[in-house]
């Protein structure tokens, strides 16, 4: 992750990593299954809703699919 993003960046990334965490919780999944759902690590799932992965459209597509809502509801 290049160091030199922009703070709005992090910060939008970091809202991101909590609305799909949220979304999570809210389908009382836990990390474990939301990564086996979408075939990456649990601490994957870990590093995006913290803020500290970047995930790709197509990740983002997968989560959003696993979780049961629109993608523009992780990403507004």
């Amino acid at each position: 992750m290049p160091a030199d993003q922009p703070a709005w960046v992090l910060t939008r990334r970091e809202m991101i990593g909590a609305r799909i965490r949220d979304a999570r919780l809210h389908a009382n999944l836990s990390q474990i299954e939301l990564g086996t759902r979408v075939g990456v690590d649990h601490k994957t799932i870990h590093r995006i809703e913290y803020g500290t992965s970047d995930p790709g459209l197509g990740l983002l597509l997968q989560l959003a699919h696993a979780l049961g809502v629109p993608l523009h509801d992780l990403v507004k």
